[in-house]
Formats: structure tokens, sequence, C-alpha cells
């Protein structure tokens, strides 16, 4: 069985590496195209409400593709216990969200929902995957809790009456950034394992057996 879905775990780290490296190129494209949303203050959805809506929606599919492709990759080298059923539903519930924020902008009443199921699912799954699997991954996995910590100080500090420093947008930007490097230090992992394990049998294989005959 792990033979054979070895192709497909291969690839779905590899595209999972892809699409969250397309997300942060595209996020970066953003900040080019759309330089009158100040990112000190100008949360990452406002930017539908700009010329370059399109490249946003496109943002937030490769980023719901990229929690899937995950889901897929770690499936077969996780326990089906329950937390390890619940990593797997949260980060499948991370790219619903992700996906439900592709087709409702920040002008739709379904985004706060579609944010509330991407931003908090994420951190547990992270957690809870790189616990069990990927421990060298932990750092990452912490930094997507401690970044959703910063964006709701930020957010809270952004109430204030006489707070002159607005910095909601950049703890945005900063908390889908360390997302995306927690599915790429797990994904990279992935894929460097599975390749090495790939090596190790085509060795196998390859090197004549020793004779036992004088």
């Amino acid at each position: 069985m792990a033979n054979r879905n070895f192709p497909l775990t291969l690839s779905a780290a590899r595209l999972a590496i892809g699409a969250a490296a397309a997300v942060l190129i595209l996020l970066a494209s953003l900040h080019a195209l759309s330089p009158e949303f100040d990112p000190s203050w100008r949360v990452v959805s406002e930017y539908a409400n700009g010329r370059y809506g399109w490249v946003l929606s496109l943002m937030f599919v490769s980023w719901a593709v990229s929690s899937w492709a995950l889901t897929a990759a770690v499936r077969p080298r996780l326990d089906f216990t329950i937390g390890g059923k619940i990593a797997l539903g949260l980060l499948i519930a991370a790219g619903i969200g992700q996906a439900m924020a592709a087709v409702f902008d920040i002008n739709h009443p379904l985004h706060e929902l579609a944010g509330m199921i991407g931003v908090l699912s994420l951190p547990i799954a992270a957690m809870l995957i790189s616990a069990r699997l990927m421990r060298n991954s932990l750092w990452s996995a912490n930094l997507t809790w401690i970044s959703l910590v910063l964006l709701v100080a930020a957010l809270i500090g952004m109430t204030r009456r006489h707070s002159q420093i607005h910095l909601v947008g950049w703890a945005n930007r900063l908390m889908v950034m360390v997302d995306c490097v927690w599915v790429l230090a797990v994904a990279g992992q992935l894929d460097n394992s599975m390749k090495t394990s790939k090596g190790l049998k085509f060795l196998e294989v390859k090197l004549p057996a020793h004779s036992t005959r004088p």
C-alpha cells in the first residue's frame, strides 16, 4: 500500500510546495501592483477593492490548494487516531476557508466566516501535525499561532481611540507568510524524506547480493 501511494504522496508534497510559493509571490505582486493600499493598516483582503482583485482571488485559491495538497501528502504518514483525524480535518477546513475567501471578497457577508474558518483552523492543525509527524517543523508550527496572536493584538490596538500606531496590515501579511512557511517546511521535509527513501530502494534493487559461495 505504501509503495503504491508513494508517487501520489510525493506529487502532493510538491504541489503543496508550489502552491505555497505561489501564495507568497502573488502577495508580493499585490504589494507592488496596488501601492495605494497602505500595508501598515490595510489588510490583505482589501486588495479586492483595487484593480487587481483577481490576483487576490488567485492567491486565496493557491492557498487553499497548498492546504489540501499537504493534507494528501501527510495522510499516509499520519496515524489515523482521533488526534490525527482532527488534524487532517482542520487542515481541510483551513483550505475551505481559504477557498471561500477567493469567492466571497471582503465586501461579502460570508468573508468574515471564511476568515474565521481559515485563520483559526490552520494553527491548530499545524501544531497537531508537526507534533505527531514532523517535529523538525515545530518551530514554524509555533509561528502560526504566534502570528495569529500578534494579529489579534494589532486589531485590539487599532480600536484604541488614541492609538497612532497601526500594524494590523503588517500583522495580517505576516500571518499569511508564516502559514505558507509552515506548509513549505512540512512539505519540503516530506519531499526530502521520500526522495531519500526512493534512492535507498533503488540502490537495494541495483546492488548485487553478496554471494555465499566460496
